[in-house]
């Protein structure tokens, strides 16, 4: 089985306080995707596996994420958005708690945290998603545009470039988006950005997962 090869370079420049945050703080960014299967509910706790389980607490925490958004786009108080927010982090997280092999409920965990402004949580998230399944692009845009939103420019292009290699074209346009409205709003930042070796998230693919398509 090949190894993937994470070092902590891009985590730890992306964790880093920035001196500009970017004002979009990811809310335009598309959603995780949905879940990629429903889990028989027909069976009772005691006889379901950890990955029924598992993909019972995504789907709850999917849903919340729903309403968070839905909550976002009704103009609701920052308190009580923030607040689905964390009711879906604890869910995706549950689902982790049961399989920490779905890299899908890590890159909802990350997406969620990253919701919150938690980018330590966020970016280790991220990290654990792409350390089962490197070509995973979600986390591979989330994970850029969490860079973007600390104006971690170089790391968000590595993603960029990471995301074209994989032919993920809607990924890379809407990570693509999101850096030049970085560069747009904060020129001199986009123009003083370290130009630093960077190190590469592996792309080499990973043991098959278990479940059958994306989330």
């Amino acid at each position: 089985m090949r190894k993937t090869i994470l070092l902590p370079a891009l985590i730890a420049a992306c964790i880093a306080t920035s001196p500009a945050l970017a004002s979009m703080g990811g809310g335009g960014s598309s959603p995780p995707p949905t879940p990629s299967s429903s889990p028989d509910l027909s069976n009772n706790d005691n006889q379901k596996t950890p990955r029924q389980e598992a993909e019972k607490w995504y789907g709850d925490a999917y849903d919340e994420v729903a309403k968070a958004k839905k909550d976002v786009a009704d103009g609701k108080k920052q308190k009580n958005v923030d607040k689905r927010w964390k009711k879906a982090s604890d869910k995706a997280e549950r689902a982790v708690e049961y399989d920490a092999t779905y890299h899908e409920a890590w890159n909802l965990v990350g997406y969620c945290a990253r919701q919150l402004k938690d980018y330590d949580k966020s970016l280790n998230a991220y990290n654990k998603c792409l350390a089962i399944s490197p070509d995973y692009a979600p986390a591979r845009e989330y994970l850029g545009e969490a860079c973007v939103e600390q104006g971690k420019l170089p790391q968000a292009r590595e993603q960029l470039a990471m995301l074209e290699k994989l032919n993920a074209s809607d990924e890379a346009s809407r990570l693509k988006t999101a850096i030049d409205a970085y560069v747009a709003a904060h020129p001199d930042a986009a123009a003083s950005a370290p130009a630093g070796t960077t190190t590469s998230v592996s792309a080499t693919p990973a043991a098959a997962d278990s479940s059958s398509g994306k989330p």
